[in-house]
């Protein structure tokens, strides 16, 4: 114990992610050593992971800054909506579709920021109202019918294209991040907004930015989810709801690791463990009900002793 208190923060923080990788993947191991986590399993499971880490990565942005977004599926839907059209119907290929979906994702992060900031209501009530109305555009765009990526097009589903995709927006994000002010005044305001107000940082203006770039980050995920399932089907009636809560686990890991100084890199393997869980439940047959419940169970428990709030610390 004394030896792991004098490693540096990052070193601790990789320690307990690991650890958190090697545990999920043993229990499961052990309940159902015949049709779970052999390495080509894994493998399988870390690409699909790749998908929602690209949109948490963004995301973190904004959960940072104490912000919420229940538009994230609608943003996907209606990202992999245009891409797939644009590639497609307008034969533009991939330029097409990764243009598209990523524009389309920073037009919706702006949206939602702009409104934000305009209307002054939570985060979590302006976007889950423009979620309907997002749904309702992608409806509209797709006339109601299936959106389906062509063989041809699909690259960016499958190695090496997932992850080369999925190592620029790292890159990306991680020299935000790092390297620029607004990456700076990112911890700044999640830290405390009145006192970067009074620093003089336009914390307006800086939320509104978070969001564009979460949304082309979703965007992104966009592409990397239409290119895995091969196609995209419209919904309505906050039905896109059900795809926030992935990328969103993720973000959790990021911010409970914050403290170790490797939130991007806590998001990709917390994604990750999401995957084995998920992946271990389907191996043992467990109903979908069961699986939410408990996956749900184990990011709380997770995220409880991986998160340490002093004494007298106001908890967000």
């Amino acid at each position: 114990m004394t030896a792991f208190k004098n490693l540096s923060g990052a070193t601790k923080g990789y320690i307990v992610l690991i650890a958190l990788v090697i545990l999920s993947w043993l229990i499961f191991k052990v309940l159902t050593p015949h049709n779970f986590g052999s390495p080509e399993h894994l493998l399988s499971y870390f690409q699909a992971s790749l998908i929602a880490t690209v949109g948490a990565i963004g995301f973190y942005f904004v959960m940072d800054m104490g912000l919420f977004d229940f538009s994230i599926g609608a943003n996907i839907i209606l990202s992999s909506i245009v891409g797939c059209q644009l590639a497609t119907q307008f034969g533009l290929g991939y330029p097409g579709l990764v243009i598209g979906a990523v524009a389309t994702g920073a037009l919706v992060g702006l949206c939602n920021g702009f409104f934000y900031v305009r209307l002054r209501i939570p985060s979590m009530i302006v976007t889950a109202g423009l979620a309907l109305i997002y749904e309702s555009l992608a409806n509209y765009i797709a006339g109601g019918m299936e959106q389906t990526l062509p063989s041809d097009l699909r690259g960016l589903g499958q190695m090496p294209g997932n992850i080369i995709l999925a190592f620029v927006t790292f890159i990306i994000a991680w020299m935000v991040l790092n390297y620029t002010k607004f990456g700076t005044y990112t911890y700044a305001i999640g830290s405390d907004e009145f006192v970067a107000k009074n620093m003089g940082i336009n914390v307006n203006k800086f939320k509104v930015l978070a969001f564009i770039l979460s949304g082309a980050f979703f965007g992104a995920m966009a592409v990397l989810t239409i290119s895995y399932g091969s196609s995209m089907v419209a919904v309505t009636g906050m039905s896109s709801m059900s795809r926030n809560f992935i990328p969103t686990m993720g973000c959790f890991f990021g911010l409970a690791f914050m403290k170790y100084g490797i939130p991007l890199q806590a998001i990709i393997l917390g994604e990750f463990i999401v995957n084995i869980i998920f992946f271990g439940f389907i191996s043992l047959g467990a109903p979908t009900a069961i699986q939410d419940v408990i996956t749900g169970l184990a990011l709380l428990i997770i995220i409880t002793f991986t998160t340490k709030v002093n004494k007298g610390e106001i908890v967000k």
